[in-house]
């Protein structure tokens, strides 16, 4: 039972920050392809922010890695700080991708018609990655301290 639990929770850190920046991109993105029929003259700065999401898909993989390197046997010895963090960190980067992805499609809407405000959104965007990363953190705590 253990080991089911410790391979759920490390699952779903890879899984849901994997889903959370499937879902912010594609927000995103489709705020972008309408911003190129607008104004296509601006398809690079749509393109940086459609991206931004895609991060917390990386600090899952990361965090999943990371733990991957401790072996099957840290991670079912510590099953239930396996599955609490993995989930924590996995809703966490999740959600923090979704809204990063909103917050980008409206810098996108803002820059295709006409205003200057790439920095900004990109400032903005770094508020919930901020979170993202503190899920991170919280993921290589147990590998170190463990």
């Amino acid at each position: 039972m253990n080991e089911i639990l410790a391979y759920l929770g490390w699952g779903l850190m890879l899984g849901l920050a994997g889903i959370g920046s499937s879902y912010g991109t594609t927000i995103a993105a489709n705020a972008a392809e309408g911003a190129l029929k607008k104004n296509p003259e601006k398809g690079s700065s749509y393109m940086i922010l459609a991206a931004m999401p895609a991060t917390q898909g990386l600090y899952g993989f990361v965090a999943f890695l990371m733990w991957l390197l401790q072996g099957t046997e840290w991670i079912v010895a510590n099953a239930p700080i396996c599955f609490g963090v993995g989930i924590a960190v996995g809703i966490g980067c999740m959600i923090s991708a979704i809204r990063q992805g909103q917050v980008c499609a409206n810098g996108i809407v803002g820059i295709s018609q006409g205003h200057d405000v790439q920095t900004n959104t990109m400032i903005y965007a770094a508020f919930p990655e901020f979170y993202a990363i503190l899920a991170l953190v919280g993921a290589l705590m147990p590998v170190f301290l463990l």
